[in-house]
């Protein structure tokens, strides 16, 4: 996959590299941001600058607000069912017990959501941090999310609601990004979600439009090769054809099998 260089996007994080190519060696290569043990007040830090940075959008606040009515409704309901069972049982004792009950219901639901999404974000934020460092030991630049991403290729063409997140990117020696992706598409009754992990490389050539796809995760079939007829399709020697399909345009099967050499 070929990609268009280009400078750091919207959405960069507090702490990513944009500027630390000049500062680290070639060739040199820091894992220890993404397994050492972490210092709390450093990602406390992290968290402020990164709210101060992405402020809370209106979309955020609207599902927030759709989610404590939601919550606001259902909780009702469920007190309702709790007397009602208390009434049927122990009468108006058990009327009062089941509104007991319910109280200590509603009071563990509330709790348990606080601390799922405080959990959530703190996993999050550790998250953002560890590739933040990272990015900034490795001459890269870490971007949380870009929206409908610039890059060639089959997958960045497809569906809608385009987005990449957890995107790390290099521009020297050449512009490299590694990121994972997601798409939305619709048959006009229900939407599905698809994900991937890719790898962007700007190279010095244009190739041609090479699909190799890995036949163990197409249970369910693969739509990413749906653009070519089985005549693309190449055959390799050896056990390649088990694992893998080659599909490439007519006219460049000599460049597709230069490429996948077999060993």
């Amino acid at each position: 996959m070929t990609a268009p260089a280009s400078g750091p996007a919207p959405g960069s994080a507090p702490g990513s590299a944009a500027g630390s190519a000049a500062r680290v060696p070639a060739g040199h290569f820091d894992a220890r941001a993404l397994i050492d043990p972490i210092d709390p007040v450093e990602v406390d830090a992290f968290a402020r600058a990164h709210r101060a940075a992405n402020p809370t959008s209106a979309g955020q606040i609207i599902a927030w607000v759709f989610a404590i009515i939601a919550l606001l409704c259902v909780v009702p309901v469920i007190g309702v069912f709790v007397m009602g069972w208390g009434y049927v049982i122990g009468g108006d004792i058990g009327v009062a017990v089941g509104g007991v009950i319910a109280l200590l219901l509603l009071a563990g639901i509330i709790v348990g959501l606080i601390a799922l999404v405080r959990r959530g974000i703190r996993t999050r934020t550790i998250t953002r941090f560890r590739l933040a460092r990272f990015a900034g030991a490795n001459a890269l630049t870490y971007i949380e999310r870009i929206d409908a991403p610039p890059l060639p290729g089959m997958i960045f063409s497809n569906g809608s609601s385009r987005m990449s997140t957890d995107v790390l990117r290099g521009v020297a020696p050449r512009f490299v990004e590694f990121g994972n992706y997601q798409y939305t598409t619709s048959n006009g009754k229900q939407s599905q979600v698809h994900r991937w992990g890719y790898v962007a490389v700007k190279l010095d050539v244009p190739l041609p439009n090479i699909v190799l796809d890995a036949l163990g995760n197409n249970t369910l079939g693969s739509s990413l090769t749906a653009a070519f007829s089985r005549t693309q399709r190449l055959s390799l020697e050896g056990d390649f054809d088990r694992f893998f399909s080659l599909y490439c345009p007519t006219g460049y099967e000599a460049d597709a099998l230069y490429l996948f050499t077999p060993m």
